[in-house]
This record gives C-alpha cells, structure tokens and sequence, in this order.
C-alpha cells in the first residue's frame, strides 16, 4: 500500500526556517514528479513547488520563489522542503504529493477536484508574527 509521510511541521517565528520531509512507500518513488501545496481552511489549494523524477527541473510558485528550495533523494525515498524567510502568509497544512510529470502536478492541485496519484496527510506550519 502506498504511503507519503510529512513531517517537519511547527510553529516558528517570523523570518525564521522550516525543512520539511515527505517519506515515500509503497510505490516506485523515481517514476514520480514530487510536489508540495499548501491549504489553509477556506481557501483554495496552492501548488508552491514540483520537482521532476531525476530532479533536473523545479518549479516555484511566485509567493516562494527566493525563499523555499525544494529537493529529493530518490535513493532515500523522501522529498524535501527547505523554507526560509517564513512569513505569517505560508500559515498552513503543508503536503506533498505525486505526479506523472510537474505539469500534471499543478494542474490537478489547481483543479480543486483534482487528485494526485498519492498525497500524503499533511503537516501543520505556523508562523507567528
């Protein structure tokens, strides 16, 4: 059975940094584009980044670009989110998710409707101003 697990999740202030896991199982992590979107409640999904399989391309949504990097290991399974600068504004339940390709990503997280070949459970962010 296929599992994503975040974590890395918490409350920190503002300007300060996050890194967040996602841990894959179940499924054959490099067939993949890897992506992280963010939901606060009553609003709308936003995707804020898409990694491809062989990690040759990322992709960053305009409210991140500058701040959060995102990376994967395929060798370990695991995708990661490096966030810096936090602002109280990326306040939300952070996941990753799976894809055929980045495109398919955003366009499924975009499509509220829209479901990820996997996704995991979420991790709580917080930042206090």
């Amino acid at each position: 059975q296929a599992h994503l697990v975040e974590s890395g999740g918490g409350v920190v202030q503002a300007g300060g940094s996050l890194n967040l896991s996602c841990t894959a199982s179940g499924f054959t992590f490099d067939d993949y584009a890897m992506g992280w979107f963010r939901q606060v409640p009553g609003k709308e999904r936003e995707g804020i980044s898409c990694i491809r399989w062989n990690s040759e391309n990322t992709y960053y949504s305009n409210s991140v670009k500058g701040r959060f990097t995102i990376s994967r290991d395929n060798a370990k399974n695991t995708l990661y989110l490096q966030m810096n600068a936090l602002d109280s504004k990326d306040t939300g339940m952070y996941y990753c998710g799976a894809a055929t390709s980045c495109n398919d990503f955003y366009q499924l997280v975009d499509n509220q409707r829209g479901i990820l070949n996997y996704r995991g459970q979420g991790t709580q962010v917080t930042v206090s101003s």
